[in-house]
C-alpha cells in the first residue's frame, strides 16, 4: 500500500530531508585527496545526531555505517572503512536522517581532485537524468514515466542504468511501496497522487548496466568494473509541480 502523506506528516518529513540534504552537502564538502570515508562517515554521523536526529542507514537490515560511500566502480551500498581517497576518484555519497517519525534520503557523486572528461560526463548525466523524470512527476503521469524519461535520457548519453536496484517511496520506512525503476515503458506502475513521496536515484553505469554484490553482502559493483554514479533526492507529489524536499534551505 502506498503512504499519502498529510501537511502533518509533512511537517515532520520536511525537516528530516532537510537534515539529510546538509548532511550530504557536508559529506561532499569533505571529498578530498587524502581524506578516509572512515572520517566522512563520521562527520555524517555527528551531524545528524546533533539536529535531533537518527542516521537511517545505521544498522539498517544490518548495515555497519551511517552512510554509503560508493568510490569508482562501486554502484552502491560502498561500507565506510579505511580507503583514503586519491585525485580522480569519483565518490558517490549516499545518507538518510530519521526525524520525528520519518525518513529522508538523498545522494550525489563528487569529483575527488581532477577527474578524467568520461567521469565527469557520468557524474553530469547522472544528475540530469534525475531533472529528466521528475518533469513527469506529476498527478497527471505514473511512475514508470519518470523511469522511462531517466532511461531514454542516460541511454541517449551513451550509458546504461543499473536495472537490479531502484527507487522507492519513503516516509515512516526507509523503503515504502511503489518500487521507482529508473527504466521502462511509460504508462505503467500506479498513478501519481499528491502526499507520495518517492526518492527518486538514477544509478548509471559508464559500461553495461550489470552489477554484482560482492561477498559483505552490500557492496555492489559494476560487472564490467566501469565507473558509476549515482542521484537522488526525496520528491513529494504536489497538485502541481514537484517539490524536492531534500534541500537545505531554512536548517
Amino acid at each position: 500500500m502506498i503512504a499519502i502523506k498529510n501537511e502533518h506528516d509533512l511537517e515532520s518529513m520536511r525537516q528530516a530531508c532537510k537534515i539529510t540534504a546538509a548532511a550530504r552537502a557536508l559529506a561532499g564538502d569533505m571529498v578530498r585527496p587524502g581524506v578516509s570515508t572512515k572520517a566522512i562517515d563520521k562527520a555524517v554521523r555527528d551531524f545528524i545526531v546533533s539536529q535531533g536526529a537518527k542516521p537511517s542507514f545505521l544498522n539498517y537490515g544490518g548495515f555497519p555505517a551511517s552512510t554509503c560511500i560508493s568510490i569508482n566502480a562501486t554502484v552502491i551500498h560502498g561500507i565506510p572503512d579505511g580507503y583514503i581517497l586519491k585525485e580522480g576518484d569519483i565518490v558517490s555519497i549516499d545518507v538518510g536522517a530519521y526525524y520525528k517519525g520519518f525518513h529522508g534520503d538523498c545522494a550525489a557523486t563528487y569529483a575527488c581532485g581532477e577527474i578524467s572528461a568520461e567521469a565527469q560526463k557520468l557524474i553530469d548525466v547522472t544528475k540530469q537524468s534525475f531533472y529528466e523524470g521528475i518533469r513527469f512527476a506529476t498527478q497527471k503521469h505514473r511512475v514508470s514515466d519518470i523511469s522511462h524519461a531517466i532511461q531514454t535520457y542516460v541511454e541517449s548519453n551513451g550509458f546504461s542504468v543499473v536495472r537490479s536496484f531502484v527507487g522507492h517511496g519513503v516516509g515512516r520506512q526507509l523503503h515504502e511501496e511503489p518500487e521507482v525503476p529508473n527504466f521502462g515503458r511509460p504508462g505503467h506502475g500506479p498513478r501519481l497522487l499528491k502526499g507520495m513521496t518517492l526518492a527518486i536515484e538514477p544509478m548509471v553505469n559508464a559500461g553495461v548496466y550489470d552489477v554484482r554484490v560482492l561477498k559483505d553482502g552490500w557492496t555492489t559493483v559494476t560487472a564490467d568494473g566501469k565507473l558509476s554514479a549515482h542521484y537522488e533526492n526525496t520528491v513529494l507529489i504536489t497538485d502541481g509541480e514537484p517539490e524536492i524536499l531534500t534541500v537545505t534551505e531554512g536548517l
